[in-house]
């Protein structure tokens, strides 16, 4: 695999997911293969409220397997997290600027349903370059690539408990900016709504 940028898969992911994708102009292979990770974005996302951060999580089907492959994660549907999170986004981004503009898109995840976690996240990070237009070829990893990879790695550098350089980031007006300061790296999704089609030129 040479020119490849090796992401996973991750629920709305956060802004920096997208800036690695536009600083590194290569092709996206998604790894499917991989171990399934916890507490990782693959499951949760992070917006701005008028209270602050909310994290919202998808949740998935705990079987016996501690190492089961991220293909094979199942989304579990025993409660109405769909309809939580839309509603919560609603609450969030109903003010801003450009909700209005991907409502409908986004409203896609959230009436439908899907067996498996890897496919639910892979077609909003499809949405989401999209939005953000960015042309950019999209596959999947047939096999598990190794983490000492030649190939541009970036399955582990993004994470919730990453250290963030504050003074390198570029703040964006947010919604409840007046309440809470500036919050750096929420989803993608703050950057939408917020940015609408300066989304980019803020990547």
């Amino acid at each position: 695999m040479q020119g490849k940028l090796l992401l996973p898969a991750y629920y709305m992911p956060p802004i920096s997911y997208f800036q690695a994708i536009v600083q590194q102009p290569d092709e996206i292979v998604i790894d499917q293969s991989e171990h399934y990770p916890k507490q990782t974005y693959r499951t949760r996302t992070r917006i701005g409220t008028a209270n602050g951060i909310l994290e919202l999580f998808v949740p998935i089907l705990h079987g016996r397997k501690t190492h089961i492959p991220m293909k094979d994660v199942k989304i579990s549907d025993d409660h109405p997290w769909q309809r939580l999170h839309w509603q919560s986004i609603q609450t969030a981004y109903r003010s801003s600027a450009y909700f209005e503009y991907y409502e409908d898109d986004l409203n896609y995840f959230y009436e439908n349903k899907f067996e498996y976690l890897v496919d639910y996240n892979a077609q909003q990070v499809k949405l989401f370059l999209k939005m953000l237009k960015i042309k950019r070829e999209v596959s999947f990893s047939e096999t598990f690539e190794p983490y000492n990879t030649e190939e541009i790695d970036y399955r582990r550098g993004i994470h919730p408990k990453q250290v963030l350089d504050i003074d390198s980031i570029k703040p964006y007006h947010q919604v409840f900016e007046d309440r809470q300061g500036f919050i750096p790296n929420l989803s993608i999704l703050d950057l939408l709504c917020n940015q609408g089609p300066q989304s980019k030129n803020f990547l």
